[in-house]
């Protein structure tokens, strides 16, 4: 976001506000979705902006609005400005304890979901749980699941656990290193761990979020050999581990899991198409 904000005085009306934050270089999305949080709109109002444009700008929101698009140049994401990100249709209250949760996050969900599909009362671990992203959408669409959410970060369970008191959502919450103490037995391993080389020139854009959830060793591996390592004892016979990696480890991730013992390896594509989620079968 090397564009600076435009300063053509202060907008008259929401239509204004908006063409000057494009115009300093925001994306669209992102100026409407702020403009919302400040006029106490919910992230689904885009449609009431378009209906309300030569509505008048309060003062005070313009202040506000002005404040955080400066901070979005400045690189923080818009969950954090707003404190809230919709994932898998679930409205997560977020901030800079957690990962903000992506999109194409939700493509492992749909395999979880898939794969879990069979069983009357899948027992269900989400690893590096962060906001409980995974672990709430798995439990919202299957209510008789018994998901447990893991982290190593005291932090980032508070963030999980007011989600799922808030959303209603009973799951377990675990303080560890991964699997480490974690019984089992499981029928799904799931997680969306680290997985960005350590000297990774991308990690300078990230810098609003907490590195222990981004970056994973010299190769970016670390934390994805760690989990294919422990996952089999924690594995029911037939149980499924589901993994969410960088752009271009598949290969790599699905050379893992079958070392590791896993059975119908195979990879899955994100919204862009690129190769995502890596996944496999215990046997049995």
């Amino acid at each position: 976001m090397a564009n600076q904000p435009a300063h053509t005085g202060a907008p008259t009306t929401l239509a204004q506000a908006l063409s000057q934050a494009q115009a300093g270089g925001l994306p669209r999305i992102d100026a409407q979705l702020l403009l919302l949080h400040v006029l106490d709109r919910t992230p689904q109002g885009r449609a009431w902006l378009l209906a309300h444009d030569t509505d008048p700008m309060p003062a005070e929101a313009g202040a506000r609005y002005a404040a955080l698009c400066e901070r979005r140049h400045a690189g923080e994401p818009v969950a954090y400005l707003t404190g809230c990100k919709e994932f898998y249709g679930l409205p997560l209250a977020v901030d800079a304890r957690v990962l903000d949760p992506r999109p194409d996050t939700e493509t492992l969900v749909d395999w979880a979901l898939q794969a879990i599909a069979p069983l009357p009362a899948p027992r269900v671990a989400d690893l590096g749980t962060g906001s409980g992203a995974i672990a709430l959408a798995i439990k919202h669409q299957r209510p008789t699941a018994e998901v447990t959410a893991v982290d190593a970060s005291a932090d980032a369970l508070e963030v999980a656990g007011a989600n799922a008191e808030r959303l209603r959502l009973a799951v377990r919450l675990r303080r560890g290193h991964w699997l480490e103490g974690i019984e089992g037995p499981f029928d799904l391993i799931v997680s969306n761990p680290p997985y960005i080389a350590a000297d990774d020139p991308h990690l300078a854009a990230l810098t609003h979020e907490p590195l222990q959830a981004l970056a994973s060793g010299a190769d970016g591996l670390d934390d994805l050999r760690a989990i294919a390592a422990q996952a089999p004892t924690r594995l029911a016979p037939g149980g499924w581990l589901l993994l969410e990696h960088g752009w271009d480890q598949a290969g790599t991730v699905q050379a893992l899991l079958a070392a590791a013992g896993f059975t119908g390896v195979q990879s899955r594509a994100d919204l862009a198409g690129v190769a995502r989620c890596t996944g496999g079968r215990l046997p049995g």
